[in-house]
């Protein structure tokens, strides 16, 4: 479906190049002592670190932290007594007495006393200990401001926070509350500044070291952390259902990869090249070298084992038949049926690019013209042409208010919907056969420049940025996250690039088969965990992103594979698109197998594209 030299004639390939304590998450609740711990355990110091116990197999927990943070938890779930008593029967209190007094200071609004007592902790950071000052004078400062003691607040400011801040424009900014607060007070109009305490014992607590106030949540993010690590280890993890348990350790079968094929969809009439799932998952379009485009619906998947959910399924399996003979093929599990065909171009149609509202879409001729469809009626909007060039890729603004498309001599251009040329990038910036992205936020475009390189041009800085290949670049494809690129050479090879920043190779998939034609890849599955390629060899094959590993080849096709799509809100749903004139819709296991066909005369809707 396109060969590799630019010279080749492009007619068939064009694919190759204290109240408020109870809310605290530090465990902290009216009905506790402060710092959490029983009244006879408070002024107990923590043990010394030297001679601390170990726990677990592994002999790497400390048996203090390991029991400071349940403690913790406890106090954070509201097991107020179970966490005294953990300390007691443990004799590890959660605080030190001093950080349990500090805490209470702060909750009482001592403010004098607090900011003694904080450097009774014992930081060993100057630094630490000036900035924690700093932010309990402000909110003295503040009370005494939002009690209308106005020159108390000044003296403040000048004896005790002017000394610590060597932040002028802080100064000034609080000098200017003394302004406003007096302006207001002529005024009668009341104006609160002052944070609630407890807020600013969490900030107090971001500020001081994890050793001396236990992070927020810290037992969660611990569990929440294994959890990811384990999903992520995991090859087959792709679901979106909260399957996971701290019971056992996680393991996903294969069946939940897309594996099966749960339709043949076989409206084109010859070589399908290109096709995309709508960003809403909603709809899928196509594109071939019969000079169409296909627009197909997405029917909802039932799952579920509840009694109207089954009742359901049951009356859809009946009138199954009744569906057929009006080409409305819905599968129990989720189906796919012919929308629109778009007819218009004058020559294979080699993109198709979906707006950000889903409402629109674009379908670029080999060389030839970028059309505008709506999606609902099928109807041409509009077409963007340049005389004496043909175009040769599209794409969207992130507000779908501009449409780009690449131009068949090297150069970008960018159009409002109703055609008007706004902005032109001209020079090597794409090439006759290219991809075009726009990251999401429209700050960067995305083209293959030179055989081996491609260009993130950013349009604000007007500065340009290069991946550079040691082998001919064919296709490429922007993750949803715009974080990562991945990168079909003519060896034979998928390169994974991370684009944010510098970019960077980070990874590397073999074993699919490229020899003439352009192949295309995807990422896909639950949060892009999956990296989808066609191939040569009629196959579709899946790699895991993070490990790399192969996981599954799928076969079916009878003509090369020529690119994929993984449905962005089904992580259960992929397509492909073939030499063999159909595309193929994968599901899991269970779901069975329905063909839509375009014999039926109700089944295609035949969209004028002409203007």
């Amino acid at each position: 479906m396109g060969g590799v030299d630019e010279d080749e004639p492009p007619s068939k390939r064009m694919k190759l190049s204290s109240g408020e304590l109870r809310g605290l998450s530090n465990g902290l609740s009216l009905t506790e002592p402060v710092g959490g711990s029983l009244g006879d355990t408070m002024a107990c110091p923590l043990p010394s670190e030297e001679n601390e116990e170990i726990v677990g197999s592994r002999g790497i927990i400390k048996r203090m932290e390991f029991v400071r943070i349940i403690a913790k938890a406890l106090y954070s779930l509201g097991y107020t007594k179970s966490g005294a008593h953990l300390e007691e029967e443990s004799g590890i209190p959660l605080h030190s007495s001093a950080v349990s007094l500090f805490m209470k200071q702060i909750l009482d609004g001592n403010w004098d006393d607090s900011v003694l007592t904080l450097h009774k902790i014992g930081l060993p950071d100057e630094k630490i200990v000036k900035c924690a000052s700093i932010l309990i004078l402000e909110q003295k400062f503040f009370e005494l401001l939002d009690g209308e003691r106005v020159m108390e607040a000044l003296k403040t400011l000048r004896t005790e926070i002017v000394p610590l801040c060597i932040n002028s424009s802080k100064v000034s900014e609080l000098s200017s509350c003394i302004v406003v607060t007096s302006q207001s007070a002529r005024h009668s109009q009341g104006v609160v500044r002052a944070k609630s305490r407890s807020k600013l014992l969490e900030e107090l607590q971001k500020l001081l070291p994890p050793a001396v106030m236990i992070p927020e949540r810290r037992l969660e993010h611990l569990v929440e952390q294994a959890l990811d690590l384990q999903r992520d280890a995991c090859l087959f993890h792709n679901s979106l259902e909260g399957e996971m348990s701290l019971y056992t350790d996680h393991q996903c079968g294969k069946d939940k990869i897309p594996s099966k094929t749960s339709q043949i969809l076989q409206a084109h009439t010859d070589e399908v090249w290109f096709l995309q799932f709508s960003h809403n998952g909603k709809y899928l379009a196509s594109s071939s070298s019969d000079q169409s485009a296909i627009i197909w619906e997405i029917f909802v998947v039932l799952n579920g084992e509840n009694p109207l959910t089954i009742f359901l399924v049951r009356l859809l399996e009946g009138l199954r038949e009744i569906m057929r003979l009006t080409s409305l093929m819905i599968n129990v599990n989720g189906g796919v049926s012919l929308k629109h065909k778009l007819s218009g171009h004058q020559k294979p149609v080699s993109h198709v690019s979906w707006s950000p509202d889903n409402h629109q879409l674009l379908t670029c001729g080999v060389e030839e013209a970028v059309r505008c469809w709506d999606v609902s009626s099928g109807e041409c909007l509009r077409i963007f042409e340049k005389a004496g060039v043909g175009l040769v890729s599209c794409g969207w603004s992130p507000d779908g208010k501009c449409v780009f498309a690449g131009i068949t001599d090297r150069s970008i251009y960018m159009w409002d919907l109703g055609g008007k040329e706004l902005e032109c990038w001209k020079g090597q910036r794409t090439l006759r056969i290219s991809d075009l992205e726009i990251t999401s936020d429209g700050n960067q475009i995305i083209s293959i420049c030179k055989d081996t390189a491609i260009l993130l041009l950013d349009r604000e800085e007007k500065a340009e940025k290069f991946i550079e290949e040691d082998h001919t670049i064919t296709s490429f494809s922007l993750s949803r996250d715009c974080r990562f690129l991945l990168v079909n050479l003519l060896n034979q090879e998928i390169h994974l690039w991370k684009i944010e920043g510098e970019a960077k190779l980070i990874a590397k998939y073999k074993g699919y088969k490229r020899e003439r034609f352009i192949i295309r890849s995807c990422f896909g599955g639950f949060e892009e965990a999956f990296i989808a390629s066609g191939s040569e060899d009629s196959q579709v094959y899946i790699w895991h992103k993070s490990s790399g590993e192969l996981i599954d080849v799928l076969p079916g096709h009878s003509g090369s594979v020529n690119c994929v799509s993984w449905n962005p809100t089904n992580p259960h749903m992929l397509a492909s698109a073939s030499d063999d004139r159909t595309i193929r819709i994968w599901g899991l296991n269970e779901m069975n197998i329905s063909q839509c066909k375009a014999t039926h005369p109700n089944g295609i809707r035949y969209c004028n594209g002409g203007t």
